[in-house]
């Protein structure tokens, strides 16, 4: 068995999520793990598949579901690639809008060799709003990183947390 990334990115409209997973099925498919979200009226859809098929016949079975308004694409992962990585901490950004936010803040948490596990963003009217899920590895320094994302948040002019998060709470 093979594991593919498929990911799905175009207008939403019913039937996306019904017809992708058909035609993966068709194959054999099961998926293991995916993520799908609309994002202003757009649909976006990552998805961890294993099968027994080469990439050809893969995008054989997706390609006649592809469209102007709807991309798809699969690539096969490699199979090392480590332990599943779970929360440690989460952290919240919000503020005014401005370029950069998430680039600024991400790069403090990586510093430490902190990885983010799962990201959200929303714009609602002039008002940023970051939530991440971050694994920091053992013996991270959490209360220096805790001031540079201080120092950041305030030169980009918006508010951090990074808290430590509940263990009955991470997936």
């Amino acid at each position: 068995m093979k594991s593919y990334g498929v990911t799905v990115v175009g207008h939403d409209r019913p039937g996306i999520v019904a017809d992708v997973t058909g035609a993966l099925a068709e194959l054999g498919g099961n998926i293991e793990d995916s993520s799908m979200t609309l994002l202003r009226g757009h649909f976006a859809w990552t998805l961890v598949v294993t099968l027994d098929a080469t990439p050809d016949e893969v995008d054989a079975v997706l390609v006649p579901l592809r469209a102007a308004d709807l991309r798809l694409a699969a690539v096969e992962l490699p199979t090392d690639v480590g332990p599943v990585l779970r929360p440690t901490h989460w952290l919240s950004v919000h503020g005014g809008d401005r370029p950069g936010i998430v680039s600024a803040i991400t790069r403090e948490v990586a510093v430490d060799g902190g990885n983010i596990t799962d990201l959200t963003t929303r714009l609602a009217g002039s008002l940023y709003i970051v939530l991440a899920d971050v694994y920091l590895p053992e013996g991270a320094d959490v209360d220096a990183l805790q001031s540079r994302l201080v120092s950041v948040a305030s030169d980009l002019g918006v508010d951090v947390t990074l808290r430590v998060a509940d263990e009955d709470d991470v997936l």
